[in-house]
Parts: C-alpha cells; sequence; structure tokens
C-alpha cells in the first residue's frame, strides 16, 4: 500500500547524496579563485588611489 512505503521515501530525501573528489576539488578552487580576484581588486584600487592622491 502506499502508506508503507511513505517512511522508505522520507528516509531517502534526507540523505546526504555522495560527494566524489571533483566536486570537493572544484569547491576549493572556485574558493581560492574568487579570494584571488577579490585581493587583486583591492590592490588596484588602492594602487590607483595612491596614484591619483599623488
Amino acid at each position: 500500500m502506499k502508506h508503507e512505503r511513505i517512511f522508505d521515501e522520507l528516509s531517502k530525501a534526507i540523505v546526504r547524496p555522495a560527494r566524489d573528489w571533483r566536486h570537493t576539488v572544484s569547491a576549493i578552487a572556485v574558493d581560492f579563485v574568487g579570494k584571488l580576484a577579490t585581493g587583486l581588486a583591492i590592490g588596484i584600487g588602492i594602487a590607483a588611489g595612491r596614484a591619483l592622491a599623488g
């Protein structure tokens, strides 16, 4: 019956999906590139400000 399987479906929905190493490496790479781009933008902004200040 329908009611007998409801807990099976709920337990499948709660289980975490398996991750492979590609997801972990890509997440680390995206984080690193984001931090690198932010640092570069801040550095260019400071350099431009100092150049304008004299």
